[in-house]
């Protein structure tokens, strides 16, 4: 299988954006163009999709068309690839949309890396970097999966990457005015359901160690003090890992739960760390062969925990690949 050009660990391009105004540089080769690109289109497609997998996948397969194009006849190699990338997508959601119904367990987005020195660094004014940070963090991508295929690709293009309507509009291949009504109803369909939580991610660690140490000394008070009354925990084991088959709604059962699992043995020569995921810190248990499991905690206006997201599906850990037990 031809292979995309200069392809690399997806935890160094998620957080990637583009601004169509001043657009990625134009490479005079095929490959060197795909390649100038590359991050925005999987930036792009795991936003759109939620997968790692399944974003890399539509990237090869954007890379195929491109492959066989007469590239000299393409006057805007980022717009064509954006686009192409952005239709693969949204075919592929309307594919998927059956599978994760019928999903073992609650279906969570993959979670990825975003922080250390294998990422990128934000650019751009604080007001941008609070965009892309919100658009692809896992509270997010669970809102985005509420909202059409259609609503979803304008959404994202939109607000996360500066499209205009008429280049969305040409895109999906709907006019302008359609595109405009669709980002109007994902907008408000995500403002009622956007997740608010507390912006400080140092708060956000300081939680999440707290919760963490909690969790294995077995103090269910401390829980329970940490704990909003009303929250509620995800767990996504996809039927190939032990986890809850429902959410667990309310501090006590929640409390509990991470009692009893903090109180078993960790693996033999696996640790638990805490690192940037999706533009926030998470509590990542790690082997050595990878990561097993990934818990990240959303906080309320009281700095309680509200939302908790723990992957354990191991098809959903590479974009955490980079981890490893005594790195």
């Amino acid at each position: 299988m031809t292979q995309t050009p200069d392809a690399q660990t997806p935890e160094t391009e998620i957080p990637e954006t583009h601004t169509p105004e001043t657009g990625a540089p134009q490479a005079r080769t095929p490959e060197a163009a795909f390649t100038a690109n590359r991050s925005l289109l999987v930036g792009v497609a795991y936003r759109l999709l939620g997968s790692v997998g399944d974003a890399e996948d539509v990237v090869q397969e954007a890379w195929l068309r491109w492959a066989r194009v007469d590239t000299d006849t393409v006057a805007d190699p980022t717009g064509f690839l954006v686009r192409t990338v952005s239709r693969l997508a949204l075919d592929r959601l309307r594919r998927v949309a059956a599978r994760r119904e019928t999903y073992v367990g609650p279906w969570l987005p993959e979670p990825v890396l975003t922080g250390g020195p294998a990422a990128p660094v934000p650019v751009g004014d604080p007001a941008d970097e609070a965009e892309r940070a919100s658009s692809v963090s896992l509270a997010m991508l669970v809102v985005l999966e509420t909202l059409s295929p259609l609503e979803r690709t304008v959404f994202v293009l939109h607000e996360a990457f500066a499209y205009s309507y008429a280049e969305i509009a040409e895109i999906v291949d709907r006019t302008p005015a359609a595109v405009r009504q669709l980002a109007h109803r994902a907008r408000e369909h995500v403002a009622a359901r956007r997740p608010r939580f507390a912006a400080d991610q140092a708060v956000r660690r300081t939680a999440t160690e707290r919760f963490l140490r909690a969790s294995l000394e077995g103090d269910l008070a401390a829980l329970l003090e940490l704990l909003a009354p009303d929250a509620t925990l995800w767990a996504d084991g996809g039927g190939k890992a032990k986890a809850p088959l429902r959410p667990i709604h309310g501090a006590d059962k929640i409390a509990r739960f991470f009692v009893a699992i903090g109180a078993e043995a960790l693996p033999p020569g696996a640790s638990i760390e805490i690192v940037e995921v999706n533009e926030g810190p998470a509590a990542v248990l790690v082997g050595p062969a990878g990561a097993i499991a990934v818990l990240q905690l959303d906080l309320g206006d009281d700095r309680r925990v509200t939302d908790l997201r723990l992957v354990g599906n191991p098809d959903k850990l590479t974009g955490l690949a980079a981890l490893r037990a005594g790195d």
